[in-house]
C-alpha cells in the first residue's frame, strides 16, 4: 500500500510531519465556573502532540466563541482572558513536544438551552425552528435534555456574530495556537444557515444557495483577516443528520450547496477543508453515492485555490493508508482511536496493537479515560 500516510504535507502555511491528524473531540473537562481550560487538559493534549508518535496536527475540541454559542456543560470557551490563559497551558504543552494545534471555533446556534444563554434568553439560529429530537446538557446533574426553542437572528445581528468569530480568532492567536478551524458542520450555527431545512429566511441570508452560504463566507473572511488564510481550516458535514439536519436534500442539492460554499472557501486560499465523509454523523456508512459527491466537492475546493483536503469519519488505519495512497484525501483524521491510543502514529507504523476506548468516560469526569491510556513500551 505504500507509506504515503507517513509523508509530510504542506497545508497552506501549516507544515505537517505526516498525515495522521487528531480530530476535534468534545471531552467536557474544563474548569467551572468559567469554562476554563486547565492543567489536566494540557496533559491530555501533550500526550498526543509529538508528531513522531502521535498527531501531525491536533484540532482542538470545539470551543465556544461566546456565551451565546454554548450548548453543552463543561465545554471550554475562548471569550475571556481566563480562558486565553488556560488555553496557553495547552499550546505551550503541545509546542514543547514539537506539535501543531489549531483551535476549533464553535457556535452551537439552536443546539442549546435557555439555562446556558445570557440572561436566560432563547438560543439563536437562522430561523425559529426547533431541532426535533436534538439534546443538550446544561450540567452534569441534569443529564441530556431537549434543546430550547430558538429565535431567528435579526439581519442586523448577524454582523455581531461575525464579530464574535473574529474576536475569538484574535484570542486564539493570543493563546498561542498555530491556526484555527471554523466549525461549519454537525448541525451547529453555520450549518443551520447553510441548509434549507433549517433556514427559511427571506433576507440576504436566506433563499438561494448564495444567500444561505453568505454568513459562512463572511465568518471565514473575518477570520482570514486575523490569521491569514493559510492557517485556517473549515469543517463541513454534507451528509450529516445529527441535530435534525440533512432534511430534503437531494444529491444534486448537496453538491450544489457545499460546492458553492467550498468555491468561496477555496478562493480565499484556506489551509484545508475538513470533511466528515460518512452518511450519518455518528457511526455512518460509506457508499459509492457519498464518495462520488465528495470527489466533486473536493475538486471544487482545490480547483478554487484551496490547499489540502482532509477526511474524517470512521477511519481505520487500513482505510487511511488506502485513501491517502489513492489521493482521495490528503490526510486522515482519527477520533476515538486517538482517545485510547495517544501514540497512534507509532502504532499505525507498527501495525498495532490498538487499545480499546472506554465510551463511558468520553464526556466529563476525571483523569480516568482521559490521561491514563498508556503508550507502547
Amino acid at each position: 500500500m505504500g507509506e504515503k500516510l507517513f509523508e509530510a504535507l504542506k497545508a497552506g502555511d501549516l507544515d505537517l510531519k505526516h498525515r495522521v491528524v487528531m480530530a476535534p473531540l468534545t471531552r467536557s473537562r474544563s474548569t467551572q465556573p468559567g469554562d476554563v481550560p486547565n492543567e489536566m487538559m494540557a496533559e491530555y493534549y501533550r500526550q498526543r502532540a509529538n508528531p513522531a508518535t502521535g498527531a501531525s496536527l491536533i484540532v482542538s475540541e470545539a470551543t465556544q466563541i461566546s456565551q451565546q454559542g454554548k450548548g453543552y456543560a463543561f465545554t471550554p470557551g475562548i471569550h475571556s482572558d481566563e480562558q486565553v490563559a488556560g488555553w496557553r497551558l495547552v499550546t505551550d504543552a503541545v509546542h514543547a513536544e514539537g506539535g501543531l494545534i489549531v483551535l476549533q471555533l464553535w457556535h452551537v446556534g439552536r443546539i442549546s438551552h435557555v439555562d446556558l444563554q445570557p440572561g436566560g434568553g432563547k438560543p439563536v439560529s437562522a430561523s425559529a425552528i426547533r431541532a426535533e429530537g436534538a439534546k443538550t446538557y446544561v450540567s452534569a446533574e441534569s443529564g441530556l435534555i431537549d434543546v430550547s426553542e430558538p429565535r431567528a437572528l435579526e439581519t442586523d445581528e448577524v454582523a455581531g456574530v461575525v464579530g464574535d468569530f473574529r474576536a475569538a480568532a484574535e484570542r486564539a492567536k493570543a493563546a498561542g495556537f498555530d491556526g484555527v478551524e471554523i466549525h461549519g458542520a454537525n448541525g451547529y450555527l453555520l450549518d443551520q444557515f447553510l441548509q434549507p431545512g433549517s433556514n427559511k429566511r427571506d433576507d440576504r441570508y436566506g433563499g438561494s444557495v448564495e444567500n444561505r452560504a453568505r454568513f459562512c463566507l463572511e465568518v471565514a473572511e473575518a477570520v482570514c483577516g486575523v490569521w491569514g488564510a493559510g492557517r485556517i481550516g473549515y469543517r463541513i458535514s454534507p451528509f450529516g443528520t445529527f441535530s435534525d439536519m440533512g432534511k430534503d436534500l437531494t444529491d444534486d442539492a448537496i453538491v450544489e450547496t457545499w460546492g458553492h460554499l467550498v468555491d468561496g472557501l477555496g478562493a480565499m486560499g484556506l489551509s484545508y477543508l475538513h470533511a466528515v465523509e460518512t452518511d450519518a454523523q455518528f457511526g455512518g456508512e460509506r457508499s459509492d453515492r457519498t464518495e462520488s459527491m465528495l470527489e466533486k466537492i473536493r475538486a471544487r475546493f482545490k480547483g478554487a485555490g484551496g490547499s489540502a483536503y482532509i477526511g474524517c469519519g470512521g477511519y481505520t488505519p487500513e482505510l487511511a493508508h488506502m485513501k491517502v495512497a489513492e489521493g482521495e484525501t490528503d490526510a486522515a483524521v482519527f477520533g476515538k482511536m486517538f482517545i485510547s491510543n495517544p501514540d497512534l502514529r507509532k502504532r499505525i507504523g507498527l501495525g498495532g496493537p490498538y487499545a480499546e476506548w472506554d465510551q463511558t468516560t468520553f464526556y466529563g469526569g476525571t483523569e480516568k479515560g482521559y490521561t491514563d491510556y498508556p503508550v507502547l513500551g
